[in-house]
């Protein structure tokens, strides 16, 4: 199907993804009474595509800077007002318009800059005014907002999980896999115009391979440096400086590089001149790294063939760095921190397409599924399972993953067990032992990460009337027992946050248990943080503390994935209106949009429109999401 290309404003074949709330603030600030707001944010962040999609189906009128007119008068309304007019002549001659879009107003000359001033002073016409951060702006633009006479919105990059949800959904012309989805993320950083040009070029130049089984594309190898990627790069693909040249180089293929000043493995002036220019980056214990992460990828891929080979290291030779990354990660996990960290050895070979050893993998799944990162922790448990990998502690993960996602029936085919009682797993015992040694002698009672396979009990059992045996099972698996309900099992076998949690959810606590998962939060551990909330909604007896314990709850949620947990259910139903949840209770049981509108009433584009923001708010991208939100027990009174 052909469309107009338009990479600035991100119009079809990609469509609008996150940005909710700041679509909701944006529309009410151009309702009655308001005179409108400034958005600003970093270049490529999406600022347009948000005022596009505010604006869309009404009036409005369109005025736009452009460097060329700079100089000329009234350039960017040459459209509306007359070239000769008077500044007072142009508010008149704008007198009719209510609504005015300005976009790129950092570039507008002078005179059209004033003029928008003089529209805001005047207050007849709601003004929707964008700029980018870090650009000159015309003294008239800054004053919108530090004279408050509009307010601002700063637009942050897309977040990951946006980003995401974006690319999973198929704006790239096919579903991406997930350690392709975060590829693409770490290397844009949230910047739209750079996101769609790489992935315009992986798919045009057929780098995406489809992954074994499942219906999603990876993207391996090299980075295409296109032209948008080498304006991006271009601070690092210009240096002149031999020497300064050479240490970027030697970062792109073996960073991070240890700063040893006794040995001058790297000139320290040289590095000095690169952080002043904010090229690298020295972090406190002394590693060397780029400062931005598409800049590594662009330098290998510009290196000549036999600079890339004199400098590059063999999978077989990233040994070493990738043990280490290793150990980091299970001391942090051990130190029941799970937050982000970089681990760049690990990204290199998925992005290479080499083989990735099992024990790093199993780490890297795990590491990921207690951030809440299930689909991430899956495809690390997959790529070592990969050409007939059988690895228990792989498998484990992979299963793990796949039930806390809401899919019970491959969880027990992954582990080649049986379902009983509430629905957990039996297992082989060989998978039982060779996991458990895999859990690196973690256990509840030092205060770590709950590491044990019991977390499959937690994953596929089900507190439903059946639920009794699931209990049972769970009684060698503290933290899980918590997460299930069942605190008085896990009596004085946890400690910690994790012992805290336990303790409010036996108390009965919501003011607690939000304290409990705002500290989870801030380990990094998001889908227990979501879980705690979620059993804070059914403690709290203020309803003004259960709903705001509900909002987080249902936010964490949002980025764990998909996670589709016991504590969870009921939950995510709760913030939409009763309207909505009439509707999409109905779109879950298979009713088209035309049914639901005759059965109810309505329009068939009021109900399209119920459901759509359903869909946003919910987090789903379409139909196929819905039976589960609404078939969780109790959702209906959630």
């Amino acid at each position: 199907m052909p469309w107009e290309r338009d990479a600035k404003t991100l119009e079809l074949p990609w469509p609008f993804t996150g940005r909710e709330d700041e679509l909701e603030l944006v529309r009410g600030a151009l309702t009655a009474g308001r005179h409108g707001i400034v958005i600003t944010g970093p270049a490529g962040c999406g600022k347009t595509r948000l005022v596009t999609e505010a604006v869309r189906g009404t009036d409005c009128a369109r005025v736009a800077g452009t460097p060329e007119t700079r100089r000329i008068r009234f350039a960017a309304f040459a459209h509306l007002v007359p070239e000769t007019a008077s500044l007072h002549g142009a508010v008149q001659h704008l007198s009719g318009v209510r609504l005015l879009l300005v976009d790129d107003a950092h570039l507008l000359d002078d005179a059209s800059a004033a003029l928008v001033h003089q529209l805001a002073v005047h207050g007849r016409t709601r003004l929707l005014v964008v700029t980018t951060d870090g650009a000159p702006v015309p003294g008239a633009v800054s004053r919108l907002w530090t004279g408050e006479l509009l307010p601002r919105l700063t637009l942050e990059p897309l977040p990951r999980e946006e980003t995401a949800h974006l690319l999973s959904g198929g704006a790239a012309g096919a579903a991406l896999e997930p350690l392709t989805v975060n590829r693409l993320h770490h290397l844009c950083q949230g910047d739209l115009r750079l996101l769609r040009d790489l992935v315009d070029a992986v798919r045009g130049r057929g780098l995406l391979t489809r992954v074994p089984d499942r219906d999603e594309w990876a993207w391996r190898g090299r980075l295409p440096v296109t032209t948008t990627v080498r304006e991006r790069t271009a601070p690092v693909l210009d240096r002149t400086c031999s020497g300064e040249r050479d240490i970027l180089e030697r970062l792109a293929f073996a960073e991070p590089l240890p700063l040893d000043l006794e040995q001058d493995r790297l000139d320290l002036h040289t590095l000095e001149r690169l952080e002043a220019g904010a090229l690298v980056h020295v972090d406190d214990e002394g590693a060397v790294r780029l400062a931005h992460p598409l800049h590594g990828p662009v330098l290998r891929a510009a290196a000549g063939r036999l600079r890339a080979r004199r400098l590059s290291r063999t999978p077989d030779q990233c040994g070493p760095a990738l043990d280490a990354e290793r150990a980091a990660l299970t001391r942090r996990i051990e130190r029941a921190d799970v937050r982000e960290m970089p681990t760049p050895v690990g990204e290199w070979l998925v992005a290479e397409g080499a083989p990735v050893p099992a024990g790093y993998a199993a780490v890297r799944a795990r590491f990921a599924r207690l951030r809440g990162e299930l689909r991430e922790a899956a495809a690390w448990a997959r790529e070592a399972l990969r050409d007939g990998g059988a690895d228990p502690s792989c498998r484990l993960e992979l299963a793990l993953a796949t039930a806390q996602s809401g899919d019970t029936t491959a969880a027990q085919e992954i582990l080649g067990g049986r379902p009983h009682g509430g629905g957990a797993v039996t297992r082989p015992t060989t998978v039982r032992g060779d996991a458990e040694g895999a859990s690196a002698g973690i256990s509840d009672a030092d205060g770590a990460a709950p590491a044990n396979v019991g977390d499959a009990y937690g994953a596929l059992g089900a507190p439903t009337g059946e639920g009794d045996a699931a209990v049972e099972a769970l009684a060698g698996d503290a933290y899980d027992a918590v997460r299930l309900g069942t605190p008085e099992l896990a009596e004085g076998r946890l400690t910690g946050v994790f012992a805290a949690h336990a303790d409010a959810l036996a108390q009965g606590d919501g003011a607690a248990l939000d304290r409990v998962a705002e500290q989870l939060e801030e380990r990094g551990f998001l889908l227990f943080a979501a879980e705690a909330h979620a059993q804070a909604v059914r403690a709290h007896r203020d309803p003004r503390a259960a709903r705001t314990a509900r909002t987080r709850a249902v936010a964490l949620a949002r980025r764990c994935q998909g996670a589709r947990t016991p504590a969870l259910s009921g939950l995510v139903l709760g913030e939409l209106t009763a309207r909505q949840r009439q509707i999409v209770t109905l779109a879950a049981a298979g009713l088209s949009n035309r049914q639901i509108a005759e059965k109810l009433t309505l329009s068939v584009r009021t109900v399209g429109n119920h459901l759509y923001s359903a869909y946003a708010r919910l987090g789903a991208s379409d139909r196929g999401a819905l039976p589960w939100l609404v078939e969780l027990p109790d959702a209906q009174s959630a």
